[in-house]
């Protein structure tokens, strides 16, 4: 789980809330799968996966100001989040299509951002190896269920259509964040694509993005699931204010 320490004097803090939303938020719906993971192998990788990005989001969070304040107290319009990350886990393909577009985004980033001398440098050197984890995770399973019964395979077809509204929102740039937003993209398109194809799945020909064009999320607009999955996430600590475990 990614600790690097946080260096709040050259970080632009907008930046930082909205990489850390969407650790955090996808880190939730994550941690739902526990108990009702398909397999006992999945529920221990999905909570590993989930605690590498409740890792990445304390990180970016804390060099935004205090992580259990920004975590809890915020209310639903103030948080930047994609609306990708915070989209319910569905069926198990639903969930593993969610992760195929978000975390191939995500390795994508953060190997630029690890490149560079930029701030979220640190983070990225070290968060990149298990972000490369969660991609392959979901490229394998893509490929068993894209390719497997004519269920898997039509449960798996749904999920990337039902989805892929969302993906275009991803490539939004970030203030702060310094890098080619159209190279990536590209990048993007081409490795889900070949994925796809190699699991007997056709890219999606609807839109990617839908009236949130402008940037959704990142504008703390956001879908009628999240305001839910918000009041059960921020429950506990909003009904003993103040106190220490």
């Amino acid at each position: 789980m990614t600790t690097a320490p946080a260096d709040t004097t050259t970080v632009p803090a907008a930046a930082a809330l909205a990489l850390g939303d969407d650790a955090l938020v996808l880190s939730h719906r994550l941690g739902e799968w526990a108990g009702h993971a398909p397999v006992l192998e999945e529920e221990v990788a999905l909570a590993n996966i989930a605690l590498d990005l409740l890792g990445q989001a304390r990180v970016l969070l804390s060099m935004a100001g205090d992580e259990d304040d920004l975590a809890y107290l915020r209310e639903e319009r103030a948080f930047r989040n994609l609306q990708l990350v915070e989209q319910p886990n569905g069926d198990f393909a639903h969930t593993i299509a969610r992760q195929l577009y978000f975390s191939t985004y995500q390795h994508l980033l953060y190997d630029r951002l690890a490149a560079g001398d930029g701030p979220f440098a640190g983070l990225a050197a070290k968060a990149v190896k298990e972000v490369a984890y969660h991609r392959d995770h979901a490229e394998q399973w893509t490929l068993r269920l894209g390719d497997g019964t004519e269920v898997s395979h039509e449960r798996m077809r749904r999920a990337c259509e039902a989805l892929w509204r969302f993906t275009g929102e991803m490539f939004q740039p970030v203030n702060g964040v310094d890098v080619d937003w159209a190279g990536m993209e590209a990048a993007w398109l081409e490795s889900v694509s070949e994925v796809l194809r190699r699991a007997t799945l056709s890219v999606p020909e609807g839109p990617r993005t839908g009236a949130w064009s402008a940037g959704a999320g990142r504008q703390g607009l956001h879908t009628e699931p999240f305001g839910r999955m918000l009041a059960e996430m921020q429950h506990l600590h909003r009904s003993h204010p103040g106190a220490s475990w």
